[in-house]
């Protein structure tokens, strides 16, 4: 798919692809560590994947984003969905979609380096807390 065909994409759309995207690379960030139970990599991986940790991660990446990426996070971080989980406030769930829809631009867009570099930010922001 083309670049420009990502600015009509349905922000929810971009998080749904960028949070598997995310969830994805954090699993296997954790089985790389050692050879875990699998009850030990799950609760490992809440860690990182909870919209509080997220959103908190988000706050962080903003200042290093181009024009092109905060318009892509801004969009997804407005996008209106029907819920918002347990332990997270709505405003923690917006900003963590936010996240979700621009990895998940990053991931079609076949922006690898980028997804990676921020990814791993990402990772840095929540170890620090």
């Amino acid at each position: 798919m083309a670049e420009q065909n990502f600015g009509a994409y349905n922000p929810l759309a971009l998080a749904f692809v960028g949070d598997a995207e995310y969830s994805l690379r954090v699993r296997k960030m954790l089985a790389k560590k050692g050879n875990l139970q699998v009850n030990g990599l799950h609760k490992g991986a809440v860690k990182y994947v909870c919209a509080t940790a997220q959103a908190k991660a988000a706050a962080k990446i903003l200042p290093l984003l181009n024009e092109q990426e905060s318009a892509v996070y801004r969009r997804g971080r407005n996008a209106h969905s029907s819920h918002t989980p347990k332990g997270a406030s709505e405003a923690e769930y917006h900003a963590s979609t936010g996240l979700e829809a621009l990895l998940g631009y990053l991931s079609l867009t076949g922006n690898a380096q980028r997804l990676d570099e921020l990814f791993d930010l990402v990772i840095s922001a929540i170890e620090e807390e």
